[in-house]
């Protein structure tokens, strides 16, 4: 199963994380992840609602940016935070991303609201593919 951790003194004023997970979809799955965890705190986010997302890439690398990218923008034109994500990817001539997002409309009210993400940024991004499975670095802009 994939997982993350924060990384201190990458990013001085963005929040900069490594992902990792036993396949593409299960990193992609542990970044969503992270990249909500920056936004909120993610035991506190009730199951309320899910959303689908289908992309397409040519690569690992641009999945994964267009992926964090599509998230950042659902959560700011939609108002909502994701804390689940049931991610699936197919190889073809492209990989395509199918996921299922699994969270709640924002309240700030009632939902502990960390740091607002603007961006994912190119700045130390790399996703690799290891004996272990995948790994990526991923610095976002707050």
């Amino acid at each position: 199963m994939g997982g993350y951790r924060f990384l201190e003194d990458v990013a001085i004023a963005d929040v900069a994380f490594e992902a990792w997970g036993v396949d593409l979809a299960d990193l992609l799955s542990a970044a969503g992840e992270a990249t909500f965890a920056v936004m909120a705190d993610l035991a506190g986010i009730p199951e309320e609602l899910t959303r689908r997302v289908r992309l397409e890439a040519p690569d690992p690398e641009t999945l994964l940016f267009a992926w964090l990218e599509e998230l950042i923008y659902r959560k700011d034109v939609d108002a909502v935070v994701f804390s689940r994500f049931a991610v699936k990817v197919t190889e073809g001539p492209l990989l395509r991303l199918e996921a299922t997002c699994i969270g709640a409309p924002i309240r700030q009210d009632q939902m502990r609201m960390r740091a607002d993400v603007k961006a994912v940024t190119y700045h130390l991004f790399s996703v690799e593919r290891g004996e272990d499975g995948w790994r990526a670095r991923v610095v976002l802009d707050i």
